[in-house]
């Protein structure tokens, strides 16, 4: 039995608009031929545009307030829904927020441009620099007084994982209330927390079906050498799922084997937009008036779609699809779509 209890007494902020809709997709089963398509839309979260990381903020900026820090520190990449949603969550709770981005700005829109509204101070690095950067900036903020507290790539750490256990929660509680069976849960993954929040809320609820995370820009851990096992992804979804069951005080523990993910739809690289991308970025909007976002919702919808019309799933089947909300670095991507 899921150990409501002990997830109601951790430490939890108000971020996000909850609980999110969760719809149909008429016209897009229709034009698919089924299966019988849902959306959980996280991107109504409501933070800043909103998000799947509203839900994890609300765990993690709960832990900094109570720590009495003063500066968030996050990284991601020039585009983050992460580094957005929060800059906003540091401007709720009056916190000074820094944001290190790898790589180099394609333009001065979406949520870079949103960032800047917020307050966030950008330090940009290459990629590979992303964490050390974030503990130098750390040391030099402590060494002028400050207390600063350092939230992961994607607020992926064991304590933002409870975000999407209590979302798993929220979902059981709206399929009994509409009494719907759901036999497929398909959503894009690349830090990994939102993976292991579902996967183990799946498993605590007792959900039946089966999840599947569409990796966006991680590799099969098979294709990481030995030398690097350890950073090896699935090993690192278990391993924060499992300290998130720890926090919980749950005895259940996951292995490696439960997290479906599918490899096949990594394109050109991360942020890349290509022929799959501008699909399904049309074709939702122009069936469903609904938007999904050009890195991650519209990479993952796009693998599920050609699934489809692969016959992975049947047509008497129900699928949900769980959009994470990325649709505001849309405008980034204008020559990209168009």
């Amino acid at each position: 039995m899921f150990p409501a209890n002990q997830l109601a007494a951790l430490p939890r902020v108000s971020l996000a608009h909850l609980p999110t809709p969760l719809e149909e997709l008429h016209n897009l089963t229709r034009h698919m031929g089924g299966p019988r398509l849902l959306v959980k839309r996280d991107d109504l979260t409501g933070l800043a545009t909103g998000g799947n990381k509203t839900r994890k903020l609300e765990f993690l900026m709960a832990e900094a307030i109570g720590q009495k820090c003063d500066c968030v520190l996050t990284a991601g990449g020039p585009q983050s829904n992460h580094c957005r949603q929060t800059a906003a969550a540091s401007a709720r709770f009056g916190l000074e927020c820094h944001l290190v981005l790898g790589g180099q700005p394609r333009q001065e829109a979406g949520n870079l441009l949103l960032d800047e509204l917020l307050g966030g101070r950008l330090h940009w690095v290459e990629k590979s620099q992303r964490n050390a950067t974030l503990d130098h900036l750390a040391d030099e903020l402590r060494q002028q007084g400050r207390k600063p507290y350092i939230i992961p790539v994607g607020g992926s750490n064991a304590r933002g994982v409870l975000g999407y256990v209590a979302a798993m929660v929220e979902l059981m509680e709206q399929l009994e209330a509409k009494r719907i069976q759901v036999d497929h849960i398909v959503f894009p993954t690349s830090s990994g927390g939102t993976q292991a929040g579902i996967v183990l809320g799946a498993t605590l609820c007792g959900f039946q079906g089966q999840v599947t995370a569409i990796s966006v820009d991680q590799v099969p851990d098979c294709q990481v050498p030995d030398e690097h096992a350890s950073e090896r992804f699935l090993v690192a979804v278990c391993r924060v799922a499992n300290g998130a069951a720890a926090l919980l005080g749950v005895q259940e523990r996951l292995e490696v084997k439960q997290f479906q993910t599918n490899y096949d739809y990594l394109g050109a690289g991360y942020g890349v937009v290509g022929a799959l991308e501008r699909e399904a970025i049309t074709l939702l909007a122009r069936q469903e008036g609904l938007l999904v976002g050009p890195v991650y919702s519209g990479r993952a919808l796009g693998g599920l779609l050609d699934q489809i019309r692969q016959g992975i799933y049947k047509a008497d089947e129900t699928v949900l699809f769980w959009h994470t909300g990325d649709e505001t670095a849309l405008h980034a991507y204008r020559d990209d779509l168009l």
